[in-house]
């Protein structure tokens, strides 16, 4: 007997009674991001693999360990996008959204990456990016930080941290990488396997280890706050002071380095301790050399990532409901001529009521089987048709989430009391 065909290992399904809280979730942060005038770009899935190679890194575990990559039938190689941002810069490029412009763009969608799948971690997951173009002083890093403190509260969310640190210009962490690879070496046989390969490759990112037997190595070494020169040091300054200004809390973290090659200056994260080893929700900072890295001119930059798998599973450890998915009503009908009606009078509810969720009854049925599908979609109301409500004109209207009897209302009134019920406003005009 064959197996029966699974979802791809790390890759899951997002089902019905789960969807309602993503679309809340993300209908407040499409409303924050307008709020602050950022628009939706709509990138693909696939791109060269080479823009990942160049923008990310190629010494990166992204890159080196992670991407899902192949060859297409023309031989090309394509990758999966494991991150947005570098998708939404050769957008821009190709597109001429740059030259002389300031652009903020927000996107949406899945990104795949090759790890270990475990909770809040999967090879599919699903993020928000937000990225701002043309402006180069603190200013949109403070509006950037202070746009996901605003969406936080959008959603009622506690207990995230905010963690700082500048990673300064390409030249300031050459001059460190220099001292904290003389100061790992020295300690080579206190780190693991990761510490030792990225020690050779990608050393700040020893600095960004979870082992617990690393912990006093890290805490140890060089800061690379103690190595910025004045530009670098006023900006951070700026940035710390406009927030404190803002009322907004923050941690200054010097071994916060970000896992991807393009960042520079302002790094920062949203952090919380109630999602275990996933602790990062939203991650970002400057990139100001990306986009002339990859082929446009000089342009400032920067963003950051929302990951919404552990935006939703937070929101859930926090009690949060599951949204609207539920209909408001559910109509019973009960024969032939009722369901031909049924049809009609549903048609005409939609029109009067664009945010009402009405759910038909279809499949036949009598009267038990109908009102227990009612009952179990979670409707607030039994709407019923029969022979009697026909030759009545009416509509039988009946509560099943809360006490009340079965009224019987005219069809003519019936938008207007359902509007006054469950609060969805009549159309213009109705």
């Amino acid at each position: 007997m064959s197996k029966n065909l699974q979802a791809v290992r790390g890759m899951r399904d997002i089902l019905p009674e789960q969807t309602p809280l993503w679309q809340w979730m993300e209908d407040r942060a499409r409303a924050v991001l307008a709020g602050y005038g950022y628009s939706e770009i709509r990138l693909p899935v696939l791109e060269m693999t080479e823009l990942f190679e160049r923008s990310i890194g190629e010494v990166t575990d992204i890159v080196e360990k992670e991407m899902y990559t192949f060859a297409d039938r023309n031989g090309d190689s394509l990758t999966l996008r494991p991150e947005g941002t570098a998708g939404c810069v050769r957008a821009g490029i190709e597109h001429g959204l740059f030259y002389n412009q300031v652009q903020r763009l927000w996107y949406q969608g899945p990104m795949f990456r090759h790890e270990r799948p475990q909770k809040g971690r999967y090879r599919q997951f699903h993020q928000i990016g937000v990225e701002a173009f043309g402006l180069v002083g603190p200013d949109v890093d403070v509006e950037l930080i202070l746009l996901t403190a605003r969406l936080w509260r959008s959603l009622g969310l506690a207990d995230l941290e905010l963690q700082l640190n500048s990673l300064g210009t390409p030249a300031e962490r050459t001059r460190y990488r220099e001292v904290l690879v003389a100061y790992l070496r020295e300690r080579v046989d206190r780190l693991d396997e990761d510490g030792r390969r990225r020690l050779e490759t990608n050393p700040l990112r020893v600095l960004d280890s979870k082992n617990p037997e690393m912990a006093d190595v890290v805490a140890g070494a060089p800061s690379l706050l103690d190595f910025l020169e004045a530009d670098s040091r006023a900006h951070f300054t700026a940035v710390c002071d406009a927030l404190a200004d803002a009322g907004l809390s923050y941690t200054v973290n010097p071994r916060l380095v970000r896992g991807l090659d393009y960042y520079a200056r302002t790094v920062f994260e949203w952090v919380t301790t109630r999602l275990g080893a996933q602790g990062t929700v939203c991650a970002g900072g400057r990139y100001d050399g990306l986009v002339e890295q990859l082929g446009g001119r000089p342009t400032p930059a920067a963003g950051f990532a929302i990951g919404l798998e552990r935006l939703v599973a937070l929101l859930e450890e926090q009690g949060a409901a599951h949204g609207h998915g539920a209909p408001h009503v559910y109509l019973v009908a009960l024969g032939a001529p009722a369901e031909r009606a049924g049809l009609r009078l549903a048609e005409q509810l939609r029109d009067a009521l664009p945010g009402l969720r009405l759910v038909m009854n279809c499949g036949g049925g009598g009267p038990k089987a109908q009102f227990k599908r009612a009952d179990r979609a979670g409707a607030r109301y039994a709407l019923v048709l029969g022979d009697g409500e026909l030759a009545r004109g009416t509509a039988g209207l009946k509560p099943l989430r809360e006490t009340g009897e079965q009224d019987d209302v005219a069809t003519a009134v019936l938008p207007a009391v359902l509007a006054a019920r469950l609060g969805v406003p009549q159309a213009t005009g109705i």
